[in-house]
């Protein structure tokens, strides 16, 4: 399993997620966040800092926003890391 960063994160620059993250399997690109679903350790630390409640664990993402699963595995490998 694996975070997953859904519909709400779009135009979001916040980033406060990303400062949690000790893997820093956070992309980006000049939409939103993904979350890469290799480097995550679903260790959650992002959850309570999205200030937009945008990220959720893979089983728990709401059904209108399914598409993100392969949205962020697609994109976290064709984006940079939000880290850098």
């Amino acid at each position: 399993m694996t975070m997953v960063v859904t519909q709400p994160c779009i135009g979001c620059k916040d980033k406060a997620c990303l400062v949690v993250c000790p893997v820093e399997c956070f992309h980006e690109d000049e939409t939103m966040v993904y979350i890469d679903p290799d480097e995550c350790i679903d260790c959650g630390a992002c959850v309570p800092e999205c200030p937009t409640e945008a990220i959720f664990y893979e089983d728990e993402v709401p059904e209108q926003w399914h598409r993100f699963i392969e949205l962020n595995a697609t994109k976290a490998k064709e984006c940079p890391s939000a880290h850098d």
